[in-house]
């Protein structure tokens, strides 16, 4: 019997506990005065920037940054379509890693509670070590997998001998090989990921991160 050419395409995803938890929060004013808006800002800003330097010195943090205040200015419009005074807006973008999930809870919360802040959201992600070492188990597991595979399609056909010719990450080999598949990714999620500030007080649950990869392979069954 000639040898048989097999095509397969390999996955594997594996589920890891968060490490670290992204803390994405605004400082924000609007109104009628500039100097007044920008004062606000810079004042909220700085207790907030306080706040992170006394996690960061903790240990709670792994780092953070504050962006310099920005400064805007509109006229909005009415129902009637008459435009307005001009309004003007001051705001600070603040972002923060934490490694101590209950004090970045804690801290959300008390955050969430100040007129002029909004938490725009919290992410969750890996240390870089445990990631590297994630994608290299998952793109070995995603190998296994195709091996595993054409291993099998061989033994139906009653074939023994199975050897690879080509290996590569979705959509790089021949064009008879693409496959519309997810390329290898990671990605998070979190309930009570958004904070909302009508609410005193919330914990933050993070869920585990899915890292997946995906493979295609030929091989040669003989």
């Amino acid at each position: 019997m000639t040898d048989v050419v097999i095509n397969v395409r390999g996955e594997h995803r594996m589920l890891v506990a968060a490490e670290l938890g992204v803390a994405q929060v605004a400082v924000r004013f609007d109104g009628p005065s500039r100097a007044e808006v920008v004062e606000n800002a810079q004042q909220l800003g700085a207790v907030i920037q306080d706040e992170l330097r006394a996690a960061a010195a903790s240990g709670a943090i792994t780092k953070w940054n504050s962006e310099r205040v920005s400064v805007w200015a509109d006229r909005p419009w009415n129902d009637k379509g008459k435009q307005l005074p001009l309004v003007h807006h001051a705001s600070i973008q603040l972002v923060s890693e934490w490694q101590d999930f209950s004090a970045l809870s804690e801290w959300v919360s008390r955050a969430s509670e100040r007129d002029g802040v909004a938490i725009a959201g919290i992410g969750w992600k890996l240390t870089a070590d445990v990631e590297r070492d994630t994608e290299k188990a998952v793109a070995q597991g995603a190998v296994q997998v195709a091996i595993d595979r054409a291993t099998a399609y061989a033994e139906a056909l009653g074939l023994a001998t199975v050897q690879a010719q080509q290996i590569a990450d979705v959509g790089m080999m021949s064009r008879e090989m693409m496959m519309k598949a997810p390329a290898p990714m990671m990605m998070a999620s979190a309930r009570g990921a958004m904070a909302d500030s009508a609410m005193p007080s919330f914990t933050l649950e993070p869920e585990e991160i899915e890292v997946s990869a995906t493979v295609e392979a030929r091989f040669v069954a003989s």
